[in-house]
């Protein structure tokens, strides 16, 4: 498969508060299942006034179709569609402190939701294509002489995809922002275990068999999101992969990042990770849930900050970041 990766020239120059940054678009064509190529496009925010070579940080989405920006057209409960402004508001946080970030619109999210579509259906899907797809542009900020650095930092699901392409690529260092420790299959486990008893035991048993790499014919009900039989081959090769025993294998300094008010990845998840590379720093925050700003535990004041980009992230977390990127 032959891969081609642009990196467009300078668009813009935007001002703010303590360092300016400019932003380029960047570009990533890759051959899909069929054949046929599918070009994925992201944004490069830099430090506008960098007179030497400046450390990146290439930022990975989650799951579902979560774009550049951390938004996505799916329903939060009542409020709205998933408007956090998330990864947005992170790269405007890191470039003011002289770190300069990319991130894209992954496979089925963003500017190419309807080209996706269009081109791999949900069946052909791998986990491995989000993997692979990384691999082309942190290969691509390593041969960007503007660059002194390279870290990846994947959030969510796109932890276990930055770990992986970590892996591959052995940045300076990897970021995990409320990545999970275990298997996904386990993770989704604890996100059914609300169902009713009896729907909950037919939903784990599909789940170990999906794990052990057996399609089920008839998928619980409750939990078609992701046992839907279109959906299975991709989670199957999701599944594959445990991400403690992952993260052992990564080179370069490790970063884990969690908080206590998150509702979908419990901080269980980054001790997990913690006791996979002891040599990790560990950051836990009290009030940040899985968007990564601070909210109540729980209710609809929480549910809000999914869908108003106005809720700032919460704080100390980008300085955080820029303490382990420049030390």
């Amino acid at each position: 498969m032959r891969i081609h990766l642009q990196l467009v020239l300078l668009i813009g120059l935007t001002a703010g508060s303590a360092l300016a940054q400019t932003t380029e678009p960047i570009r990533y064509t890759t051959t899909v299942p069929a054949g046929l190529s599918l070009t994925l496009e992201g944004t490069l925010s830099l430090p506008a006034d960098s007179r030497k070579p400046v450390p990146v940080v290439l930022l990975i989405a989650g799951s579902g179709p979560t774009d550049r920006d951390g938004n996505s057209p799916g329903q939060i409960a009542s409020l709205g569609t998933l408007k956090a402004a998330s990864y947005r508001l992170l790269a405007d946080s890191l470039v003011k402190q002289g770190i300069a970030v990319a991130r894209y619109d992954k496979r089925g999210s963003g500017t190419n939701t309807l080209a996706t579509s269009a081109l791999i259906k949900p069946e052909d899907h791998r986990f491995d294509y989000y993997v692979q797809d990384a691999v082309g542009f942190i290969r691509q900020l390593m041969a960007d002489k503007r660059f002194s650095r390279v870290y990846v930092a994947g959030h969510s699901e796109g932890s276990l995809v930055g770990m992986l392409a970590a892996r591959a690529t052995k940045p300076a260092g990897f970021i995990s922002l409320a990545g999970a420790g275990r298997n996904i299959a386990e993770v989704l486990k604890t996100q059914l275990q609300q169902l009713p008893e009896s729907a909950r035991e037919l939903a784990y048993r599909d789940l170990d068999s999906l794990r052990a790499g057996q399609r089920v014919t008839a998928p619980e009900t409750s939990a078609l999101m992701v046992l839907h039989p279109k959906l299975q081959p991709a989670m199957i090769s999701w599944m594959q992969y445990d991400p403690a025993l992952v993260l052992k294998d990564v080179p370069g300094a490790i970063l884990i990042i969690n908080g206590r008010h998150d509702l979908q990845v419990a901080i269980s998840e980054a001790e997990a990770l913690k006791a996979a590379r002891p040599d990790a720093r560990l950051l836990l925050f009290d009030q940040m849930n899985h968007v990564l700003k601070d909210a109540p535990a729980s209710g609809l004041e929480h549910l809000r900050t999914y869908t108003d980009p106005n809720y700032p992230l919460t704080p100390g977390l980008a300085t955080g970041i820029a303490r382990f990127i420049r030390p």
